[in-house]
């Protein structure tokens, strides 16, 4: 057991050029940062083992970003260790964010040099679903086409058109939103929810079909220029399946929710299964599964050592 203290800074997935084939398009990880600002990735890989103990109260700031140019950008650690207060950062770094600038720059606000160049490079609109029926419309740049949709926790998805920048790329998305109603956001406790009993595979993807093939018959139509229509099907990580009701795991029993929050005390479990920022985790002297929102964990302190969760009182579901 470690007494070093670290910040949570989310799940991340890798790229899908995994290094190897059980790699699964590049395990998630748990990205921590020590008291000195050095970073440490924690598997979340299937069958690992996720102990901790929430050490602090509230949420600390977790830096900001700066762009330097369409393949690299820095995190800056928070100069203060200030509280969070404006989600995840504190006032200074919530304005330095460079990354906040693109929402606004194809409305003509003002970027950085480096970020104007992320922003001219290829980006994509895709139309994803989440487990309870849930779709929305988003974007990503070509380097992160398959990892923004992994980190998000879609259940299905299809890329629907191509741009040939990012200013194109989010003319696009509020046109869809306007014009058709997708949101731009789903909540991520509306995400974990969905999770306790998603909707059948064949209804998830009919759903999404549906909402892309609506999406691209309406930018056929569009005179935005600088893009084009594509169909083609994001690859949903293996390692998401069980979640889904598509893998093996407890015996296909409806999961529970986690009933413990993550704002504190000492939680330990097995990883069955991770489906963006939501797990299936398996507590020591149970048989049943429990969804785990560990985006809740974010921005928090936390202590890692040889924690177990305690097994709740629940009732399994009779059919």
């Amino acid at each position: 057991m470690t007494d070093t203290r670290y910040l949570v800074h989310g799940v991340f997935w890798h790229a899908p050029d995994a290094s190897k084939e059980t790699d699964d398009g590049g395990s998630p990880v748990l990205r921590l940062q020590s008291p000195e600002g050095d970073f440490r990735q924690l598997s979340l890989g299937p069958g690992q083992r996720l102990g901790f103990e929430v050490v602090e109260p509230g949420r600390s700031c977790l830096g900001h970003v700066t762009v330097q140019s369409a393949g690299s950008r820095s995190h800056v650690l928070c100069t203060s260790s200030a509280p969070a207060v404006r989600g995840k950062q504190c006032e200074r770094c919530f304005v330095l964010d460079e990354s906040r600038l693109m929402h606004d720059f194809h409305r003509g606000g003002r970027v950085t040099p480096g970020l104007r160049d992320y922003l001219m490079q290829e980006h994509w609109l895709y139309v994803a679903t989440f487990g309870g029926g849930a779709t929305k419309v988003g974007t990503a740049s070509g380097r992160s086409k398959w990892t923004r949709l992994a980190e998000q926790g879609a259940a299905v998805a299809r890329y629907v058109a191509k741009a040939r920048d990012g200013r194109v790329v989010r003319i696009l998305e509020d046109v869809v939103t306007a014009e058709i109603g997708l949101t731009q956001q789903v909540r991520s406790a509306a995400k974990a929810e969905a999770l306790l009993q998603p909707l059948p595979a064949a209804e998830l993807d009919a759903i999404n079909a549906g909402a892309a093939g609506e999406v691209r018959a309406l930018l056929a139509h569009t005179a935005v220029d600088g893009f084009g229509t594509v169909e083609e099907q994001w690859a949903r990580p293996a390692h998401a399946d069980a979640l889904y009701g598509a893998g093996a795991c407890f015996g296909h029993k409806t999961p529970h929710a986690y009933p413990y929050a993550l704002d504190g005390g000492q939680h330990g479990f097995d990883i069955a299964a991770l489906s963006g920022a939501n797990a299936l985790a398996r507590l020591d002297g149970s048989d049943a599964g429990f969804v785990v929102n560990l985006s809740q964990l974010a921005a928090r302190t936390v202590v890692l050592g040889s924690f177990s969760s305690e097994v709740p009182a629940v009732q399994e579901a009779l059919f």
